[in-house]
């Protein structure tokens, strides 16, 4: 007889499926907090400004002025020309808004991608360390995640002589993250068009993930489209435009593709949401931007002040980071269990961050991912709370 109590069956590719290591160590801070103790968070990596007042404004008078019902799935007109603009602007490069695709987020955009690119056993490679949801949305997907060991010596990018040294006849794409999830690092013009010109030479495709573009200090970040039209790259309103419970994000997408990632977009989630798509026409504004600017200027002094109080805990910085707000420090000399530091800091000290284990199989035990996301004092409480954790005096 059938034994009911075993459930439904589950899809195989579950296994390969890990749990956000950063959401659990979220919900026990959140469970401390709910005793009376107060928690650093240094492990969400979401910006703790509020959206900018000029896209909060926008949104209302759309609620009054605007029709709420599905648009394109490919997004309004108006956001994708401002989209358009905005590289035009910014980076010099002329982009067709037609190419232009609004997106139910940025992960949506990565789903999009991988669902028109990828066949089942389709490898892709990544970099390891990297953003633990990319190879999970191409196990989704029936794709094979290859992931290639980065360390220091390459900034923690996939550089083009290791992703030729990676390649098999079944990769299909390389994806690049600039700046990157952890590391905060970027992928140098130079070698992002040698990228583009080792997939174009092989069949595949250059996927790059540009989120924290307007994230960067000390330097501009230069788009991987001045690459090749054929390049597909990816963006988000929820980094530096501050708007990530909005849900929005866009995708740049060869000519030839458009009406592929339309029709798998129209199934997947018929249209981004029409509110977010109407409040994002005022995230390109001179009075937003302004806004935004002074907050990357105090996100970098929330940088240089934690870069040398780090190393004067322990922990290593293998490679600054020059963008988003991430540092991925070696904690090698403190523990050999960077999980174990993680939650022991979070229980004695009330500092949390997320243990290397989120980002890949390349050392992560010797690393942490620490977000910058909190004002500059209390970061100073985080350290000070660190050094009497780990014991390292006044």
């Amino acid at each position: 007889m059938e034994d009911r109590a075993a459930g439904p069956h589950l899809a195989t590719r579950m296994a390969a499926i890990a749990p956000f290591e950063v959401m659990e160590i979220q919900t026990l801070a959140r469970a401390l907090e709910a005793q009376g103790r107060d928690v650093v968070h240094l492990e969400i990596g979401e910006p703790d400004f509020a959206t900018p007042a000029p896209v909060v404004e926008a949104a209302k008078r759309a609620l009054d002025s605007q029709p709420m019902f599905y648009t394109s799935a490919l997004g309004i007109p108006p956001l994708r020309e401002a989209i358009s603009a905005f590289y035009r602007d910014r980076y010099g490069v002329e982009v067709d808004p037609a190419r232009v695709v609004v997106t139910a987020g940025s992960s949506a955009a990565l789903l999009l991608a991988f669902g028109v690119l990828l066949d089942p056993g389709d490898e892709v490679l990544l970099a390891d360390p990297g953003y633990p949801c990319n190879r999970h949305f191409v196990h989704a997907l029936g794709g094979v995640p290859r992931l290639v060991p980065v360390d220091a010596a390459s900034r923690y990018q996939l550089t083009p002589a290791l992703a030729e040294a990676s390649w098999t006849p079944r990769t299909r794409v390389v994806m690049v993250a600039s700046p990157s999830n952890p590391t905060g690092t970027l992928v140098e013009p130079g070698e992002i068009a040698a990228l583009a010109g080792l997939a174009r030479s092989r069949g595949a495709t250059l996927l790059v993930d540009e989120i924290y573009h307007g994230l960067t200090y000390g330097r501009d970040a230069r788009t991987a489209l001045e690459a090749g039209s054929d390049v597909f790259v990816i963006n988000s309103f929820s980094k530096y435009f501050q708007m990530t419970g909005w849900r929005l994000g866009w995708m740049v997408v060869p000519g030839g593709c458009v009406r592929e990632v339309e029709k798998l977009a129209q199934n997947l989630y018929i249209s981004p949401s029409t509110l977010a798509q109407h409040a994002a026409l005022a995230a390109f504004s001179p009075e937003t931007i302004a806004i935004l600017e002074a907050r990357r200027r105090e996100l970098q002094a929330r940088r240089d002040f934690l870069l040398p109080a780090l190393a004067s805990l322990g922990f290593s910085i293998g490679a600054v980071p020059e963008g988003a707000f991430y540092v991925y420090a070696g904690c090698a000399g403190l523990t050999s269990d960077s999980f174990a530091l993680a939650r022991a800091a979070l229980s004695q000290a009330g500092v949390a961050f997320t243990p290397g284990k989120d980002f890949g199989f390349n050392a992560p035990e010797r690393h942490i991912r620490i977000a910058y996301t909190q004002p500059v004092a209390r970061l100073e409480e985080a350290v000070s709370r660190l050094r009497a954790f780990l014991g390292k005096g006044s």
